[in-house]
């Protein structure tokens, strides 16, 4: 059995317990973690399941590599510290199980006594779904926090199930140009589970997709000091029943691909009833920004308020692909709702005066009001 350096303190338990691609498969070694100085890697054939009766210190980057697991039980709490050197990052084929309960949740936070946003990275997961960001045919690429290999061909990979967790006060930044995410998804297939997630005081955007066919449910950002949700990079996948609040640019950013707004795989995202309310921070680029491409969006019962203009889109001449797409019919709204703080409903000057339908929408489930479905797990609402 290969070492595993978790810590000086950390202890390996030589026994085998039943764990792999589906929590319940193939032997491994299973590893007992330091909660006074959780970091290290487990390595392929290793698992550890954490204590939700002890506090985890993060006092460093702990990676889950392929052929690992990493399980945490309802009511885990895990501290961390230590900047842009602090943050959980399940690798391509590594298993992350979240196990947390509505009344219950697993909360990953700051451990600094006067908490901030950016105290530490955040959790990075990698996967082998789709991405335009390394070349159309399945070409990888390479995450921009944790270094770590991220796309493929395996649109139904699974990174594992993560359901109610709630990650805080995250979103490091080792420049400006490079910082963390509370939640960050590079080529997460749609064999994982993502549901009941909340990113809360984010440095950065509260949850973010590069790429990847994951169907997440149930995602509460609140306080955004970028974007709250951003997809890119070939996103593929359907995202519903958002609650968004306090976001300083977009309330959803999402993109084709920075570097070329007309790579394939196009993303091609549904986005099923959001909430996006401004709240106390500047929303300066407004509800939601089609960007760099756009690629297709299927929109339905979106509620925008707080902002003074509903859709941002930059124009023909900078953004052609974008704006090509909406001309074309691949970017529709149909419902949305925009407030009476709202002045411009969109920023799009093309031909196409069908892409949206005003109504009366529910948006998450209650309007401009906090979701039933955020009771118990959430905070700051």
């Amino acid at each position: 059995m290969k070492n595993l350096l978790l810590s000086a303190l950390s202890i390996a338990v030589l026994t085998f317990t039943s764990c792999s691609r589906d929590e319940n498969s193939n032997d491994t070694n299973a590893v007992t973690i330091n909660p006074a100085d959780f970091r290290g890697e487990l390595l392929s054939g290793q698992s550890a399941t954490l204590n939700a009766n002890q506090v985890y210190n993060l006092t460093g980057s702990f990676i889950v590599r392929g052929g690992a697991t990493l399980t945490i039980p309802a009511g885990t709490r895990i501290e961390a510290t230590g900047g842009t050197a602090s943050y959980i990052a399940i690798a391509q084929d590594g298993l992350l199980y979240v196990n947390g309960t509505s009344t219950n949740p697993v909360i990953m936070t700051s451990g600094n006594v006067v908490k901030a946003t950016g105290d530490w990275g955040g959790l990075v997961i990698c996967g082998r779904a789709n991405t335009n960001k390394g070349g159309s045919t399945g070409q990888t690429a390479t995450s921009e926090v944790g270094d770590l290999t991220y796309g493929g061909t395996e649109n139904t990979d699974s990174s594992g199930v993560i359901r109610y967790l709630r990650v805080e006060y995250t979103g490091a930044a080792f420049n400006a140009t490079k910082e963390f995410n509370g939640v960050s998804l590079f080529g997460v297939g749609s064999g994982t589970v993502f549901e009941y997630v909340q990113a809360y005081k984010s440095g950065d955007d509260g949850i973010e997709f590069f790429g990847g066919s994951v169907n997440p449910k149930y995602l509460v950002a609140f306080h955004s000091e970028d974007d709250a949700i951003d997809f890119a990079d070939g996103f593929s996948g359907t995202i519903e029943n958002v609650f968004i609040k306090d976001v300083a640019k977009a309330g959803v950013e999402g993109s084709n691909n920075g570097d070329n707004g007309a790579a394939t795989p196009t993303t091609n995202a549904t986005l099923k009833n959001f909430t996006i309310i401004k709240g106390a921070l500047a929303g300066s680029e407004h509800g939601m920004f089609l960007k760099e491409g756009t690629g297709r969006w299927n929109c339905q019962n979106i509620y925008i308020d707080g902002f003074t203009k509903g859709l941002k889109i930059n124009s023909s001449t900078v953004d052609p692909n974008s704006n090509s797409n909406v001309d074309s019919g691949f970017v529709t709204f149909n419902p949305i709702y925009f407030g009476t703080s709202i002045t411009t409903q969109s920023e799009y000057a093309g031909t196409n005066t069908t892409y949206l339908t005003v109504g009366a929408n529910t948006g998450a489930g209650n309007s401009g009001n906090t979701p039933t479905w955020t009771a118990g797990w959430t905070t700051g609402l």
